[in-house]
């Protein structure tokens, strides 16, 4: 595990301890965004013949620190909806990244489209307090699970009705996945050693999956090209985040870059 990560979840086991002190898990049943129905995630991302967008609702992050100052999330939720993505992911991690369930709980009331919840889940607990707050899926990233914390939280998820996306960073942690399980892999193509984006290691790490597993290419995305890419390699969704955020009208470059993936995939058509 990289310093960051092992940071990220010591703070996140600390942060969790006095959740579960003020609210247990059988509160969760009187939230209100725990009965709504959830919207498949899965589908959502398959649904599509190009390359679907999960696009990231995102304040800051610990590299870069404060990625978009004037930060309405539900706006930028709505906006998104507007511009053509497929499904919303919400930072819920305040610390690092100075997200909030309550932009989670704000967002699934709001919009359509099925909502992810992006943090770093190492309990089944905050799976049960993602479904409460409105989220249809979860993130589940390998590389901060040990043992068979990462079949505990995938059987979790399971149990709560949510889809799992499930992260890997390298080979060490692909090798770790059961299939059975895992059936929304994503692969984040950020080297966590050296910080350096290739989208092409990511592509080859998800190329091995089974060919019914739902394929998601996560980091450094930001052109026609980067999704002309994917599409070509049968990759079938993107998690952006950054990229976005930094645009004066987020939506409005979700709908540039889905044109600019058609004139790309043209092209290529054309070249052929």
């Amino acid at each position: 595990m990289s310093n960051i990560l092992e940071k990220i979840t010591i703070q996140t086991a600390e942060d969790l301890a006095k959740r579960k002190r003020k609210v247990s898990l059988a509160d969760f049943n009187s939230f209100e965004g725990y009965e709504k129905d959830r919207i498949s995630f899965k589908n959502a991302l398959s649904g599509n013949d190009a390359v679907s967008i999960i696009a990231e609702v995102k304040k800051a992050s610990p590299s870069k620190g404060i990625i978009r100052a004037d930060f309405d999330p539900v706006d930028i939720a709505l906006r998104y909806e507007e511009g053509g993505a497929s499904a919303i992911s919400v930072l819920t991690d305040e610390p690092f990244f100075k997200g909030d369930l309550k932009f989670l709980e704000a967002i699934s009331k709001r919009v359509q489209l099925p909502v992810l919840r992006k943090d770093f889940i190492i309990d089944p607990y905050q799976i049960k307090e993602a479904r409460a707050h409105g989220a249809d899926a979860v993130l589940i990233i390998v590389a901060i699970t040990e043992g068979n914390q990462l079949t505990e939280l995938q059987h979790a998820a399971q149990e709560f009705g949510m889809n799992a996306l499930v992260e890997c960073y390298d080979q060490d942690d692909f090798d770790r996945l059961d299939f059975e399980l895992t059936d929304i892999l994503g692969v984040n193509n950020r080297d966590l050693k050296n910080f350096e984006v290739d989208v092409h290691r990511g592509i080859s790490i998800l190329q091995q999956a089974p060919e019914e597993t739902i394929l998601v290419s996560e980091s450094g995305l930001s052109t026609g090209k980067d999704l002309a890419l994917l599409n070509k390699e049968r990759i079938h969704s993107a998690l952006i985040g950054e990229h976005f955020m930094r645009q004066k009208d987020p939506g409005q470059a979700v709908k540039d870059l889905l044109v600019q993936t058609e004139e790309e995939i043209e092209r290529l058509l054309t070249k052929e």
